[in-house]
């Protein structure tokens, strides 16, 4: 059990799932946020959340308020100085997250780790903010955070092997699998999440099948209860088309779907049919290679980049996502010839090299 005192930045629905996941593991928490009502808000839900734990036996009552006790809130930056971690957990922009931490560096404390919850943005970017860079890296939580059980624990360029070691076990204390990897854009997770999500918005573009339809097929794809645009809707639109969005720079096939940036903008949710229709067997295939393809094409890539092995990738998959076929082993299970002729024909739609190392590592 931690007794430690990790500081979270923000206590929106990221920060505040991260605050009970560090109370449930015994951490100190010193959340905070720019408003109170928004501290408020979060000290209900992480209440809540701590009666359902004593209501589930999960937790006796005593544990419960010990836990609830450990909760500080804040919100003056400057009640991070007492805490060994500090994670941001603002709004997933570079502006945002670089105007944060310029103004959070002058309060860290002598030896402190300070974390970003960046889905997609490289954790790089970001340490040259602090003046240690070697006591930043990434923790990317997954929603919803209090209950995911992945972290992503993302090495930068900087990072002290010090640094991670006190990362993971911190996301050990809190009962969570730390997945680490290199720093990459949508590391080892959102890297191919990511596109299968815009792949799919893609195809409906298409008018190739419903909403519905699509995550049907998906569904039986790769083993799954709910399909991209059920996921979507949970994790919002709006928030999927900016984590698509900040994989853009690594080539047109992570371009975002023109609907994705149409119901996104307009902060909307996907309209899914309960009920659909059964699509005729050559499209449903068709859909399904797409998928795949999409899927496969950046797992092979960040496979050839070392951003993570191929058992941390299906690990991620499977924890994270629920894919009871992860991609490594979809791939392994369909043999390379059928995994090359379906990427090898999503990479001739952007123009995109086969990454042959990656396939190498499937099948090594």
């Amino acid at each position: 059990m931690m007794t430690r005192t990790v500081a979270i930045i923000g206590a929106g629905t990221m920060g505040g799932g991260i605050a009970i996941a560090a109370l449930t593991g015994g951490a100190h928490v010193v959340l905070i946020d720019t408003t109170g009502a928004a501290l408020e808000a979060a000290g209900a839900r992480i209440d809540k959340a701590f009666a359902r734990a004593v209501e589930k036996g999960r937790a006796t009552s005593e544990e419960a308020q010990n836990r609830r006790a450990a909760l500080t809130v804040s919100t003056d930056l400057a009640a991070v100085s007492s805490a060994e971690l500090v994670i941001e957990a603002v709004f997933e922009d570079l502006s945002v997250k670089t105007d944060l931490l310029t103004r959070l560096a002058p309060h860290v404390g002598a030896g402190s780790v300070v974390a970003t919850n960046t889905s997609a943005l490289r954790v790089s970017d970001l340490a040259g903010c602090l003046p240690h860079p070697q006591r930043f890296l990434g923790l990317h939580f997954f929603s919803p955070a209090d209950i995911n059980p992945l972290v992503e624990v993302v090495r930068g360029e900087a990072t002290s092997d010090e640094a991670l070691a006190l990362a993971q076990e911190y996301v050990g204390a809190m009962g969570k699998t730390a997945l680490t990897c290199r720093d990459a854009n949508g590391f080892a997770v959102n890297r191919f999440f990511c596109p299968y999500t815009n792949e799919a918005c893609r195809i409906a573009d298409e008018g190739l099948a419903t909403t519905g339809q699509i995550d049907l097929v998906a569904r039986q794809v790769f083993d799954l209860a709910i399909g991209p645009f059920a996921v979507m809707n949970i994790i919002k639109p709006r928030i999927n088309l900016n984590a698509v969005r900040n994989l853009s720079a690594l080539g047109p096939s992570y371009a975002p779907a023109e609907g994705l940036v149409a119901t996104g903008e307009a902060g909307e949710s996907w309209q899914i049919e309960e009920t659909p229709e059964a699509l005729p067997e050559p499209v449903a295939a068709t859909i399904g290679a797409r998928l795949r393809a999409a899927t496969w094409l950046p797992v092979l890539e960040e496979l050839a980049e070392d951003v993570a092995s191929p058992d941390a990738i299906d690990t991620g998959a499977s924890l994270a996502l629920r894919f009871g076929q992860p991609p490594v082993a979809l791939m392994r299970a369909k043999g390379a010839d059928s995994v090359r002729k379906e990427v090898e024909a999503y990479c001739a739609r952007f123009d995109t090299p086969f990454p042959e190392a990656g396939l190498a590592r499937v099948f090594a």
